[in-house]
């Protein structure tokens, strides 16, 4: 028998879908809350739930409400490849947000919580930024060319800094206030960021270690820095309210005479303790690991070990900030890729004469370090996240368990991320 649909029923389904919004579904696969939570779209991803069209943006609202986003173009081409979300989920929660096209002159603002910062000096004194420059070569006599000596880049809630130059060491400042201050180091009427201020201070003693997350290769038992090469270049790639991107690209790095390359991608979102970096090493062998560590020349109590989620998590936790309190630093890597886990001397090389940097008592070989290794294959990214906490900061890091529990949190939703549909 042959069924007829009425007529006024038929009408209203075609209506329905020729006015049904598009939209994503977001959907939290943990029971437990997340907050600042990043979710990153390609832009294939949001092609496929909406027509684009030139000169427009994709907004996405929750109900009435707007949800925070930036859209980022990683490849300089003019034209946006990834939309980046920022929301709150509860556990178990599911999400179902629409989809809208906006002229970027409607695009929402939000409230800048990362920032980027390179400043090279000029002869008048003052820092200009760059987005793209060259250190000093190895070849040329050692000089200070950036405003605080480095690279510096920060959320609400912790900076990290490189230094720009042979040195190639990560430092951090503690934060006691949800400010950017990479714009303002070293200028007139900032203070002296060694001695704490209302918005915090440089809390690490780095000498000749890996200081907050610095980089190396592992190669038959021996350390290699990844520092003093040919180029050491930096490169903005975005910085935005949501999350900031930048590289620093080397060559001609001299491993046991070999000439090799290597990039590392570093990414901060807000409201976390740590920060995102991709490693690739161009021209490693079969046994090479890239290592990266924390500095233990302030440490009395031992370092930690431990397993979280998808993760193996090294740490230090200890009064052992600049301000004699406590700083908790820890580096997590994929089970599937850890490597070499170990502690290097405490012996001062530059005192024995080994001297890269007269001007800052700094050696090249490196010392006073924990370190964990993961796998190096050619040409292929490594991930890990650096994670650093002030005790000044919050009650929760003065202690180890605290630290670790943060740790084991932030893990389980790296391990589980939220899903889209």
């Amino acid at each position: 028998m042959k069924t007829i649909m009425p007529f006024g029923i038929l009408l209203l389904m075609l209506f329905a879908s020729c006015t049904q919004q598009p939209a994503i579904t977001l959907k939290n696969p943990l029971a437990e809350t997340r907050t600042d939570e990043v979710i990153v779209f390609s832009r294939e991803e949001i092609a496929n739930k909406i027509a684009l069209e030139e000169g427009k943006l994709p907004v996405f609202k929750n109900g009435d409400k707007t949800i925070a986003s930036q859209v980022d173009d990683l490849d300089g081409d003019g034209n946006w490849d990834e939309v980046v979300l920022l929301t709150d989920m509860q556990a178990d929660e599911t999400i179902k947000a629409t989809i809208e096209l906006a002229v970027q002159s409607d695009y929402p603002n939000i409230n800048k919580r990362t920032n980027l910062r390179l400043g090279i000096i000029q002869e008048d004194g003052s820092y200009k930024e760059v987005d793209n420059y060259k250190a000093v070569p190895v070849s040329e006599p050692f000089k200070i060319i950036a405003q605080g000596e480095g690279v510096t880049w920060e959320n609400d809630k912790i900076a990290f800094r490189v230094y720009f130059d042979c040195r190639n060491v990560k430092d951090l400042f503690g934060k006691r206030k949800p400010v950017m201050v990479a714009d303002d180091v070293h200028t007139p009427g900032f203070g002296n960021y060694h001695e704490l201020a209302e918005w915090g201070m440089d809390v690490l003693h780095c000498g000749s270690s890996l200081g907050s997350g610095g980089i190396a290769l592992l190669r038959n038992d021996s350390l290699i820095r990844l520092g003093s090469t040919d180029v050491y270049e930096y490169q903005k790639i975005v910085e935005g309210p949501i999350r900031s991107v930048f590289d620093l690209k080397y060559s001609g790095w001299n491993v046991n005479g070999e000439e090799m390359e290597a990039v590392e991608r570093i990414t901060i979102y807000p409201g976390k303790y740590w920060f995102e970096s991709d490693v690739t090493v161009y021209g490693c062998s079969e046994d090479d690991q890239i290592v990266t560590g924390i500095v233990t020349s302030q440490l009395k109590n031992e370092p930690f070990r431990f397993e979280a989620a998808d993760f193996t998590c090294i740490g230090t936790h200890d009064v052992q900030s600049l301000n004699n309190d406590e700083l908790g630093m820890a580096v997590i890597v994929p089970k599937s890729e850890t490597g070499t886990i170990g502690r290097t001397s405490d012996i001062n090389w530059f005192q024995k004469g080994f001297v890269t940097v007269k001007e800052k008592g700094f050696s090249n070989i490196i010392s006073e370090t924990y370190f964990i290794a993961q796998e190096c294959k050619d040409a292929t990214p490594a991930k890990h996240y650096f994670f650093s906490v002030w005790g000044l900061d919050k009650d929760q890091w003065k202690t180890e368990d605290g630290f670790r529990k943060y740790i084991t949190e932030e893990a389980e939703k790296l391990s589980s991320p939220v899903q889209k549909m």
